[in-house]
C-alpha cells in the first residue's frame, strides 16, 4: 500500500512540475491578486523607433462585492499613463481618456483589448522591445497600487505573445 500512494505522490509531482514547465514555456505571467482582483495577461504592443505612445492591455476580474476603479497606470519609460476607450462615432474612431476611472463591477470581468478600453502610454522615452517585459504599476480606488509585468507582444499584435492573436 506504501509503495503505491509513493508513486501517487511522484505522479502527482511529475504533474506539477510538467504543469509548471509548460506554464514557464508559454512566457504567460501568473494572475496578480490584489484585495478582490485578479489581473491577468498585462501586455504591451512594440512600438517603431521614434513613437512617442504605445498601449496596453489585460484583464481585471473583479471577485468581491464592491465595485472598484482602475484609476492610474505608470510604466518606467512614460511620461504618463492614462485609461482610454476607444469608440465608434458616426463611423469614426475616436480615443479619449475615461473621466474617473475604469469601473470593474463585482463579479464581473473587464477586458482591456485593442478597439475598446486600453492602457495609454504617453511621452515614451525608449521605444518598447519585443523580449524585454515592462514592470509597470496600475493603481485602483480600492486595491490601491499594484505592480505588474507587461509582456512585450510584436508591433500591430491583437494579443499577447502567449495568444493566438498576432498579425
Amino acid at each position: 500500500m506504501h509503495r503505491f500512494s509513493t508513486l501517487g505522490l511522484l505522479g502527482a509531482a511529475a504533474c506539477v512540475a510538467l504543469a509548471s514547465l509548460a506554464t514557464a514555456q508559454s512566457g504567460a505571467p501568473a494572475p496578480v491578486k490584489a484585495g478582490s482582483l485578479t489581473i491577468e495577461q498585462p501586455w504591451i504592443r512594440a512600438t517603431p523607433g521614434g513613437a512617442k505612445v504605445a498601449g496596453g492591455y489585460l484583464r481585471i476580474t473583479n471577485t468581491g462585492r464592491e465595485a472598484d476603479r482602475l484609476l492610474a497606470t505608470s510604466i518606467p519609460i512614460a511620461g504618463r499613463g492614462e485609461v482610454h476607450e476607444m469608440s465608434n462615432e458616426g463611423g469614426v474612431m475616436r480615443m479619449r481618456e475615461v473621466a474617473g476611472g475604469l469601473a470593474i463591477e463585482p463579479g464581473r470581468s473587464v477586458e482591456l483589448k485593442p478597439g475598446g478600453f486600453h492602457l495609454m502610454f504617453l511621452d515614451l522615452s525608449s521605444p518598447v522591445a519585443v523580449g524585454q517585459p515592462i514592470r509597470g504599476t496600475l493603481t485602483f480606488e480600492k486595491a490601491g497600487r499594484v505592480e505588474v509585468s507587461f509582456e512585450v507582444a510584436p508591433v500591430g499584435a491583437r494579443g499577447p505573445v502567449g495568444g493566438h492573436a498576432h498579425h
